[in-house]
C-alpha cells in the first residue's frame, strides 16, 4: 500500500463506539505522525454516530487530505444513526483545501442522508471528483445536492475563483425528471464538469433535454454516460411521438460543443427514431472519442450505415457498441462498419458482439416498401405542382 494511503487494517468491520474506533485512530497516528495523509479508505466498514465522530474529530487535524473514500460505510445501521454520522464527518472536511476526490457511494441514506451534506457541499469549493452512486437520493435528494453545488460555484464567484468541480458520478439514484432542472442549472453554472455519469436514474425524454441543452455550456467534457434512462417521447399508449424535441434530438444538438467527447453511452436509452440524428453530428468529426455505447437504442439499417461514414472521421475509436439494434448483425450495414475498420487500420473487434439484435427481415421488407410508397407520393406530388399552370 502507498505510504500516504490508509484503511482498516484490522479484521473488525463494525464500529459502534468512540472506543470502538480507538485502535484505527492509533493506527492513523502512529503511521501518519511525520507522514502525509492524502488518502483515507473507510469503505466495506460500518460506523456508528459516536464512532463516526471520535474518527471525524482525527481527520479533521489532517488538513493535507485529498482522497476520501466512504462508500459503503453504513450498512447495518438505521436511517436516524446516518445523518449525524455525516455531519460529523462533513465538519472535519469543509474547511480541507486540498481535498480532491469525495465517495459516498453504496450507502443507501436516500435525501434524508443528502441533506446533511449541505455545510460540506456547499462549502468545500476545492473538491473535484464527487461520487454519489447508488444512494436512493431520489428526486428530493438530487435537488438537494444540486443546490449545494450552486451554493459552491456562489461561493467561486465571489471568490474569484474557478469551479474545481471535474467530476459528478451519481448513477442508481431515481433523479428522474424531477431533479433534472436544478441539477442542470448546477453544472452549467460551474461550467468545468468532465466527466458526468448518472445512469439508471429514470430519467425520461423530458428531462434528458433540459440537461443537454444546459450542458452546452460545459465545452470541457469527455465522458458523458446516461444509460438506462430514455431519450425518446411516448404517448400514454408507448407510440412514439415525433413533433418536437427528444433526447435525441438534444444529444444531436449538443455533441458539436464538446469536441474533447471521449467516452458516449447513451445504451439502453430508447432512442427512437431520432436516433440517427445523433449519428449524424458524429459525422462532424471528433478526433479524441474512444468509445460509442449505442445498445438497445432502436436504430436501424440506414442509421448504422450512417455510422460506417463516420469512422473515418473518429480516429482514436476503440469501441462501438450497437448490440440490441433493429438490424441485421450479417446486412450491409454491420458489413460497411467493418470495412470502414479496416480502411482505416482499425481492429475489427473495435466493434462489440452483435448477439441480441432486435431484427426481423419481414418488419424491414414492409418498412422498404412504406419507404418506397413514400417516395412515389412525394414524386407525383411534386410532378403535380410543376404541371400546374
Amino acid at each position: 500500500m502507498d505510504k500516504n494511503t490508509w484503511s482498516n487494517p484490522t479484521s473488525n468491520k463494525k464500529f459502534d463506539t468512540a472506543e470502538d474506533v480507538q485502535v484505527l485512530i492509533n493506527d492513523i497516528n502512529e503511521k501518519f505522525s511525520n507522514e502525509k495523509l492524502l488518502n483515507i479508505d473507510l469503505s466495506g466498514n460500518t460506523f456508528g454516530i459516536e464512532a463516526s465522530q471520535a474518527l471525524a474529530a482525527c481527520l479533521a487535524k489532517h488538513d493535507e487530505i485529498e482522497v476520501v473514500n466512504m462508500s459503503d460505510c453504513f450498512t447495518g445501521r438505521m436511517l436516524e444513526e446516518i445523518p449525524p454520522a455525516l455531519i460529523a464527518f462533513g465538519d472535519a472536511l469543509v474547511d480541507k483545501k486540498n481535498l480532491k476526490e469525495l465517495n459516498l457511494s453504496d450507502n443507501a441514506f436516500g435525501p434524508n442522508g443528502a441533506k446533511p451534506l449541505q455545510k460540506l457541499l456547499s462549502n468545500n469549493n476545492h473538491i473535484q471528483i464527487l461520487k454519489l452512486n447508488n444512494n436512493g437520493l431520489g428526486v428530493e435528494g438530487g435537488n438537494c445536492i444540486a443546490s449545494y453545488l450552486l451554493a459552491a460555484q456562489e461561493k467561486n464567484v465571489k471568490e474569484n475563483k474557478t469551479s474545481s468541480l471535474q467530476t459528478l458520478i451519481a448513477g442508481r439514484n431515481r433523479l428522474e425528471n424531477g431533479s433534472m432542472e436544478k441539477l442542470s442549472e448546477a453544472l452549467a453554472a460551474h461550467g468545468t464538469i468532465k466527466t458526468l455519469r448518472i445512469p439508471q436514474n429514470g430519467i425520461r425524454s423530458e428531462g434528458i433535454t433540459i440537461l443537454l441543452n444546459k450542458l452546452k455550456s460545459c465545452k470541457d467534457i469527455e465522458v458523458l454516460d446516461l444509460q438506462d434512462n430514455t431519450f425518446k417521447k411516448v404517448t400514454d399508449d408507448d407510440e412514439e411521438i415525433l413533433e418536437g424535441e427528444n433526447g435525441s434530438s438534444a444529444l444531436s444538438n449538443a455533441l458539436p460543443s464538446w469536441p474533447k467527447l471521449k467516452i458516449l453511452n447513451v445504451g439502453d436509452c430508447l432512442l427512437g427514431k431520432k436516433g440517427g440524428k445523433i449519428i449524424e453530428a458524429l459525422s462532424s468529426g471528433f478526433n479524441d472519442l474512444e468509445e460509442i455505447n449505442f445498445t438497445y437504442g432502436e436504430l436501424v439499417e440506414k442509421d448504422a450505415l450512417a455510422l460506417s461514414k463516420c469512422i473515418p472521421k473518429l480516429p482514436n475509436i476503440k469501441k462501438i457498441e450497437l448490440d440490441g439494434n433493429c438490424f441485421s448483425a450479417t446486412g450491409n450495414a454491420v458489413e460497411a462498419i467493418k470495412q470502414a475498420l479496416e480502411d482505416c487500420n482499425l481492429d475489427e473487434d473495435v466493434l462489440g458482439e452483435l448477439e441480441d439484435m432486435d431484427y426481423d427481415s419481414d418488419e424491414e421488407d414492409e418498412e422498404n416498401e412504406e419507404d418506397a410508397d413514400d417516395d412515389v407520393d412525394n414524386i407525383a406530388d411534386n410532378l403535380k405542382d410543376n404541371l400546374k399552370i
